[in-house]
């Protein structure tokens, strides 16, 4: 079942669901009918096309220096050309108790510009704890301005029916908890 808005506010107040954000921000203020807006933070990751050959998910080494980090000022922005892939990253560092789950969506006003936050990553797991990567597409075929601090997506959260035996910050195999940086693909660190 998905949480509304009294019931993300009483989890929120009760610190069984930890949402930080900026001080600029109250987060209460991001709080809609059944899901949370997040903010697009300033730190961006962009892949240098021109040195990248062939990207080979078992190859750790496949992305070894093929994308540069890029920061955005506050009040300037990030031009996305038209086709650009990006990873950002929220403003919001989550941790997710457990029982409880959350699905990452992007805003409808930014879809309506064919601005994409995220491609197949929407799913958040029990007790993960980070900032969140955004795999940001502009399907558009004009430049769209990022803005740090803009409303770019929504989580919605969603209640577990039964018991976590194995949560994520306990999976050995876990590879982003903490994040605080747009991340890179660890597909290379699969067990299988």
């Amino acid at each position: 079942m998905i949480l509304s808005d009294s019931q993300i506010r009483t989890k929120l107040q009760e610190w069984s669901l930890h949402l930080k954000t900026d001080n600029r921000y109250d987060i209460y203020t991001q709080i809609g009918p059944a899901s949370i807006d997040i903010r697009l933070w300033h730190n961006f990751k962009i892949f240098k096309r021109t040195k990248i050959t062939t990207i080979d998910p078992r190859d750790p080494h496949t992305l070894d220096g093929m994308t540069e980090r890029m920061n955005v000022a506050d009040g300037d922005y990030f031009m996305l050309h038209p086709g650009q892939f990006v990873l950002g990253v929220t403003l919001e560092t989550l941790t997710l108790p457990y029982d409880l789950v959350a699905r990452c969506e992007g805003r409808s006003s930014l879809g309506r510009l064919w601005l994409i936050i995220h491609s197949t990553a929407g799913f958040i797991d029990p007790w993960f704890s980070g900032t969140i990567t955004l795999e940001i597409t502009n399907i558009n075929e004009v430049p769209i301005k990022l803005y740090p601090g803009m409303r770019v997506g929504q989580f919605a959260f969603e209640t577990i029916s039964g018991t976590v035996d194995i949560p994520y910050d306990q999976r050995k195999w876990s590879k982003y908890m903490h994040q605080q940086e747009p991340q890179e693909s660890k597909i290379h660190e699969d067990i299988d």
